[in-house]
């Protein structure tokens, strides 16, 4: 077996946290930007999200939401009416105080004292309180209800440790806002979009998630209840990669949401919120990249099948151009995963072998070269971005095929790589559960690991609350490991819980997280 070298230079076994910035880097994906914790999302990269917000909002309309817009600057006086929201975001929250600045006289700007605001304005973490005052105006009868409303927009939180992707400053984001007569309307809508956030994950991104409900004390500030989907990253840490949250009517009272119910008495409304962000990016990198750099679905790919010819700056380009132009128009006509295929034909100059090397980094699912051999048989050489190598001889594993047969079978190869991502990573994730573990010693001693991380483990308790939830968390903490859900679809609780000893009530997943 011969030696492969790889297009990265640090591998994922080596330095999981380095590769990911490199991963980043060698994709052209971001790049910082000069604002701690703000990243230049580059087109590669945006065109991913581009392509999650449009299966994402595809689904979010099915369910008839609509989409708005909601203002970025939000009044700090609003924050103030649900205590528990405002405490659970104050460390995070950007805060504007001044509308404009003066020179400082000695070549520099200073916020004008004379422009101090009135009420300082607090740039959204998030949109609950502002949405609810839209609410309280829309709303007056049942008949307006359900009130179903969805937002794309950039949100702040003032994060101390950031990582492009997964904890920035500045993020984008989906925020679902909806208001209800009644906790079970409300709880349905929490579930509805739970099960939206999982189809999206293992469809279109071939993320393998659990979902499930968090505990208590890793709810969202204000709610009820908080449901997530969690995703394991190739290091073992678990990715909260989605969250649905049930409010009860607690924001509807900060807010005055009430409307008139039909035997005529004022109610107040069960509101939800729901939420995914750019997040979702890092978690693709984490889970599909390899020590060549991106994977990406074929289904989120800006662009899933490259066109390479092989141009000598010779008159014969034309004729090659023209074959590849060809070849690219049979692609586009195909369909796979119920769109037509995006195909791209790289004609910029430069050498052939550099470009595929670009676009290997980059994750393209499919990679076709065209030179004047192939042409004159009819021919391509392909490259599957799933499956690289040729191990037997440590070259790319590239296949020569008519080009009416790659034409052809398009759709069906690029369902066949969507599916293998999938299978892949959920196959990963599974042989790195734990099951079994029946005390605390024996979860301790299975995360002792030497910086090995262990993946995660499933195991019983009781569901304490107040000072008892807080001991287990401490705990937890000492040994940096987080409750990640109680998974929705787990086994009933036939032991001990395994903080209390007392008898249980549940499963938990327990894991170190992103």
């Amino acid at each position: 077996m011969s030696q492969i070298r790889h297009a990265l230079n640090v591998k994922r076994e080596d330095d999981f946290a380095k590769w990911y910035q490199e991963v980043i880097a060698a994709a052209d994906l971001a790049e910082e930007s000069g604002v701690r914790g703000c990243m230049v999302i580059k087109p590669w990269g945006y065109g991913i999200w581009e392509r999650i917000q449009r299966l994402m909002d595809d689904r979010i309309k099915a369910a008839g939401v609509q989409n708005c817009y909601f203002p970025l600057f939000i009044p700090l006086a609003n924050f103030t009416r649900e205590a528990e929201h405002v405490e659970g975001f104050a460390k995070e929250m950007a805060v504007v105080t001044h509308h404009r600045l003066i020179s400082d006289g000695k070549g520099g700007l200073i916020p004008d004292p004379a422009a101090k605001l009135e009420e300082p304005l607090v740039v959204r973490p998030t949109s609950e309180t502002i949405i609810g005052d839209a609410m309280a105006r829309w709303v007056q009868s049942w008949r307006d209800l359900p009130l179903l409303t969805n937002q794309w927009a950039n949100v702040v939180r003032w994060e101390m440790r950031t990582r492009m992707f997964l904890r920035t400053s500045e993020f984008l984001w989906q925020e679902g806002h909806t208001a209800h007569e009644n906790r079970e309307q409300a709880l349905a809508e929490t579930h509805r979009a739970l099960e939206m956030y999982r189809a999206c994950a293992e469809d279109d991104l071939a993320l393998p998630v659990i979902a499930g409900e968090k505990p208590e004390n890793e709810r969202f500030p204000g709610a009820v209840e908080t449901w997530s989907i969690e995703a394991m990253m190739q290091d073992g840490k678990a990715l909260q990669a989605g969250t649905s949250h049930y409010l009860g009517t607690n924001f509807a009272h900060a807010a005055g949401i009430q409307y008139q119910d039909r035997e005529g008495s004022q109610q107040f409304c069960h509101t939800t919120s729901w939420g995914v962000s750019t997040r979702l990016i890092g978690g693709v990198i984490m889970i599909h990249g390899d020590d060549d750099g991106l994977r990406v679905p074929p289904a989120i790919a800006p662009q899933q099948i490259i066109i390479i010819p092989m141009l000598r700056e010779a008159p014969e380009d034309a004729e090659l151009l023209a074959y590849c132009e060809e070849l690219r128009a049979m692609l586009a006509g195909q369909v796979a995963l119920g769109e037509k295929v995006r195909v791209l034909l790289d004609a910029k100059p430069g050498k052939a072998a550099a470009k595929r090397w670009d676009w290997v980094r980059k994750g393209a699912p499919v990679i076709l070269e065209v030179g004047p051999r192939d042409m004159a048989e009819g021919k391509v050489a392909m490259l599957r971005r799933d499956a690289l190598w040729n191990a037997a001889n440590g070259k790319p594993a590239m296949q020569f095929l008519p080009r009416e047969d790659v034409a052809a079978g398009t759709g069906a190869l690029l369902e066949d790589i969507q599916r293998g991502l999938y299978e892949e990573a959920r196959v990963r994730r599974d042989a790195n559960i734990t099951r079994g573990l029946t005390d605390w010693a024996g979860v301790a001693a299975h995360f002792d690991k030497g910086g090995k991380y262990p993946g995660w483990v499933e195991v019983q308790w009781s569901k304490p609350t107040g000072a008892a939830l807080d001991a287990v968390v401490e705990k937890l903490k000492a040994v940096k490991l987080t409750i990640r859900n109680v998974p929705r679809d787990a086994a009933p609780a036939d032991g001990t819980c395994i903080f209390t000893g007392a008898p249980a009530t549940e499963r938990i997943l327990i894991a170190r997280a992103y």
